[in-house]
């Protein structure tokens, strides 16, 4: 193996190890706060009095503005960075997921019913939403050759499944717990909510917003793998 074969190995290995796992736990906290209001349905809709179609409505109004507001968000994410994008991503959807918790107080305080303040938080949570998943990816191209951004992504999307086996369970263990004055289903909302604010916080402090300023990486591995990016974008 060549110096710069050793190099692009030591530097490809170290952005993986440094990135990957944490963008891992982002989705992971993503997917419980997309889902959780199937989990919180049974106990939810006899307590806010929701009908089935009205819960239908609710949960699909979801993927309704989170599709209007996809290119919107990436568009956005390309002017202030993908970090800090992510970042407000994440904080904005976890503050609108808790606030599901406390939808009779809302209702009682705006004087909005139940139904509709299940509808617009339903919505704002996929406004709040949009634009992650693609802003994750986009992320990855600013840390990885192409030659290895195929591997990275597929290597990130295993998330998907892992979120699935491992979410439902939490999920249904949470539902469990009261106290405070709230249900389960509201304990539910709030607690996965949190990951979410947190994960926010670490998404600024943590990520690093391009190689150029990894301080993290040493001086041949930042300075390799900007001549390879730059290399592919004039090539482009």
């Amino acid at each position: 193996m060549g110096v710069m074969d050793e190099i692009e190995a030591r530097t490809i290995r170290k952005v993986m190890w440094r990135l990957l796992p944490f963008l891992f736990v982002c989705y992971f906290v993503a997917y419980l706060d997309r889902v959780n209001v199937g989990f919180a349905k049974l106990q939810m809709n006899s307590a806010l009095g929701l009908s089935e179609a009205a819960y239908g409505l609710g949960a699909g109004l979801f993927f309704i503005s989170y599709f209007l507001f996809e290119v919107p968000s990436n568009l956005a994410l390309d002017r202030f960075g993908a970090r800090l994008w992510i970042a407000r991503i994440m904080l904005s959807w976890g503050i609108i997921s808790a606030l599901f918790a406390f939808i009779p107080s809302i209702s009682t305080a705006t004087g909005i019913s139940t139904e509709w303040v299940f509808y617009i938080l339903r919505f704002l949570l996929g406004i709040a939403e949009a634009g992650f998943f693609p802003g994750i990816i986009f992320y990855l191209t600013l840390w990885f050759p192409s030659v290895y951004r195929a591997r990275v992504v597929s290597l990130f999307m295993l998330a998907i499944p892992f979120s699935s086996i491992v979410g439902g369970p939490i999920s249904g263990a949470l539902l469990n717990i009261s106290g405070a004055g709230l249900d389960g289903w509201q304990w539910l909302f709030i607690l996965e909510a949190l990951p979410s604010i947190l994960m926010a916080f670490g998404v600024i402090f943590y990520l690093t917003d391009r190689p150029a300023i990894a301080t993290w990486l040493a001086n041949d591995e930042r300075g390799w793998l900007e001549r390879r990016l730059e290399d592919e974008r004039q090539h482009k």
